[in-house]
């Protein structure tokens, strides 16, 4: 904390600030050199407010009120010899250790604007209000955390969001006591409905255009200073397989690049499963053709199928981890070398057979096509109690696994909504743009199941037919 004194016009004037936290250069130009240019005397604190050009300036005695002020940003000017009252004028920093590039580097876009959120929740509501030009994009702040204090923003429109969604997220967070809010995930675990559940109940993006494609639906958006990532909701679990390039595309093409998402996720959580419950159990199911290569390339290992793939699912998953924490050229370099070199040595060593390798990188491949990082982290959990339970109990195991997935799925919320809506309950127009992209012509309302207050999107008008012009001509 620093404290100085300036004589300015013969009058003493007392600044106290956090040099580590104000913008030295606004607290120079536009609080002291405007102090000493001017050309009248200051006589009292409402005089020295009306010289310097700066919004939020207020009037304050309150010793609560400054000591949580000055940590904020702001600098308190008192005037010799009255001592009582004095002055906050908030000069803060706000580019202090937030970084100025935007790009959305973990979602990353090949067609689209390449625009991402960043740490400061200013700088990410002014990108908000360029992409939605309208006075019925509405802001609420609220202020989080006993001990940081931390900025969070709900942000909705207008007449397209329920304002139940609204009041069960404000409610939500205003039931919190916390002491620290570190990111907008620790509030998608706290207010979610369901905190003991593997799968993610908000949409978690840093990119701008996701985003703003939510809150056009009717979804509620949450911002927190600190955080790149902004969570909205309510959600299904349909929604985290769809990427903003399918609508930059034509609808044909991006209906079929998001089947493949769905035939990855169903590969990548099965097919190590059912490698163990079919050698285990079911080798009547194997054809003649395929028996002979398989018995072949496991002659050699000692192991029983689900040590096998445990073994190969636990190393995928260690590189994956490592290549995660190292710097980004080495990283990649350890996952490439890495599997290559591993993976041969596990053959040749007779630990692994040839096919299950090519299943276990088939399988891990299968699971970066999912678009939100938090979905394909569940997908990569759930691999390990289906291949337990095959291994228990072969094919059935998987069945059981399924049935017992279906059901948690069936008991999750977002926000009160059903998670697995629109196949239960069941909503035939829902479908439109759930498994497949529909167009544009047919997907021109918002999705029923948030139960917007407009449910028409857009218009689409056709035009005339050229030839029908020249006939009538």
């Amino acid at each position: 904390m620093i404290q100085s004194v300036h004589i300015i016009h013969d009058k003493r004037i007392h600044f106290t600030y956090c040099n580590a936290i104000v913008d030295q250069k606004l607290l120079q130009q536009e609080v002291l050199h405007r102090l000493q240019i001017s050309p009248t005397e200051i006589t009292d604190l409402s005089a020295l407010q009306q010289l310097i050009p700066l919004e939020k300036i207020s009037f304050s005695s309150n010793l609560e009120e400054i000591s949580q002020k000055l940590i904020k940003g702001s600098v308190y000017i008192q005037l010799e010899p009255d001592f009582n009252e004095g002055l906050l004028v908030h000069v803060a920093d706000h580019k202090l250790g937030y970084r100025s590039n935007n790009e959305a580097d973990n979602e990353y876009s090949v067609i689209g604007p390449k625009v991402g959120f960043v740490e400061d929740i200013d700088t990410n509501l002014n990108l908000l209000r360029k992409e939605i030009i309208s006075d019925k994009l509405l802001f609420e702040e609220l202020t989080l955390g006993s001990l940081s204090q931390t900025r969070v923003m709900i942000v909705y429109i207008d007449n397209i969001c329920n304002p139940q969604h609204v009041n069960t997220v404000r409610q939500r967070l205003l039931d919190l006591d916390f002491d620290v809010i570190f990111d907008t995930s620790i509030l998608d675990q706290i207010i979610a409905d369901n905190a003991n559940s593997p799968f993610p109940l908000f949409m978690s993006s840093e990119r701008v255009d996701r985003t703003k494609f939510n809150l056009l639906n009717g979804q509620v958006a949450l911002l927190s200073n600190g955080s790149p990532y902004v969570i909205s909701g309510p959600t299904t679990v349909f929604d985290f397989f769809i990427s903003p390039e399918d609508y930059y595309l034509p609808w044909v093409l991006g209906s079929f690049f998001r089947c493949i998402r769905y035939f990855g996720v169903t590969f990548s959580i099965l097919a190590s499963p059912v490698y163990v419950a079919v050698l285990t159990f079911h080798y009547s199911v194997i054809p003649q053709s395929l028996l002979a290569p398989i018995i072949e390339s496991r002659a050699n290992v000692p192991f029983a199928p689900i040590f096998e793939v445990l073994l190969l699912e636990l190393t995928v998953e260690l590189l994956r981890e490592a290549g995660a924490r190292l710097p980004t050229k080495v990283g990649q370099t350890l996952g490439i070398v890495g599997g290559i070199v591993l993976g041969e040595a596990a053959v040749q060593a007779g630990l692994t057979s040839n096919i299950l390798i090519i299943i276990v990188s088939l399988s891990a491949l299968s699971s970066f096509a999912t678009p939100i990082f938090k979905m394909a982290n569940t997908i990569r959990f759930l691999r390990f109690p289906f291949m337990c339970l095959a291994a228990a109990w072969g094919g059935l195991g998987v069945i059981i696994g399924l049935v017992l997935l279906l059901g948690h799925l069936l008991r999750l919320q977002s926000l009160g909504t059903p998670y697995i809506v629109p196949v239960f309950p069941f909503r035939f127009r829902d479908f439109r743009d759930s498994f497949i992209r529909s167009s544009l012509n047919l997907a021109s309302n918002r999705p029923g199941f948030i139960r917007p207050l407009s449910t028409k999107r857009f218009k689409v008008n056709k035009p005339n037919d050229i030839s029908d012009d020249y006939n009538n001509e």
